[in-house]
């Protein structure tokens, strides 16, 4: 409970100390996303990109679409050396993609730090290249950040979670600027939804969902 409490303290300091400056940010994320072909909107003016890597995108696909706020989510691939990947490709652990996920939502509704809370919980960032049996550099822990003031918040939140030891090892969270997000293939789009009784399904999606809702319980979209 000491880790659950530390990042969710931590979120919150961080979403203080950045309320001030949001007004002034806006300016600049919004100057950096119109240089960026990876910007942060999802055809909508009021929706902002967030991109995370937690391990198997099958999880956080399902982990995301629970937080009121979040509009959509896409699984897909993001950070290696080919164009168009297919999952076959990306599972050999040679094209230096991370399974990750596109997560649109409405920053009136929900935060970034919100969001990166909900992203060191969603999976075990002290793991470098695996989370839990699934093991291979495309199921690293990533933070592909899409604008100067989410990568300032994305370091700054690992570095205090490192100074207070929230974990028993540190945190090894890759955060790199976003590249290339390649869309996985149609099978993987909402797939504990359509899948749920599927045996990696019940086995490990399935606890892991119960896990973050019971710790965003009051953000979920069902909460009332």
């Amino acid at each position: 409970m000491h880790t659950l409490r530390t990042i969710l303290a931590l979120g919150f300091f961080a979403l203080q100390l950045s309320a001030c400056a949001q007004k002034n940010n806006f300016e600049q994320s919004k100057t950096f996303d119109q240089m960026n072909n990876t910007n942060g909107s999802a055809n909508n003016d009021q929706l902002q990109v967030a991109t995370f890597g937690a391990g198997c995108f099958w999880c956080v696909e399902a982990q995301f679409q629970q937080l009121e706020g979040v509009e959509k989510v896409e699984s897909g691939y993001m950070g290696g050396i080919i164009e168009n990947p297919t999952y076959k490709q990306v599972c050999t652990g040679t094209t230096g993609h991370a399974e990750v996920a596109n997560i649109y939502y409405n920053p009136a509704k929900i935060s970034y730090d919100e969001l990166l809370a909900a992203f060191w919980t969603a999976h075990d960032p002290t793991q470098l290249n695996r989370q839990g049996n699934d093991v291979g550099t495309q199921y690293r822990s990533a933070i592909f950040y899409h604008t100067p003031e989410q990568k300032q918040k994305a370091e700054e939140y690992k570095k205090k979670l490192n100074e207070e030891k929230a974990f028993n090892d540190p945190v090894v969270t890759e955060i790199s600027p976003a590249t290339a997000f390649y869309k996985a293939e149609d099978y993987h789009q909402n797939y504990y939804n359509d899948n749920s009784s599927q045996p990696y399904c019940v086995f490990v999606v399935k606890p892991k969902l119960e896990k973050f809702q019971k710790v965003f319980k009051d953000k979920l979209k069902t909460h009332k």
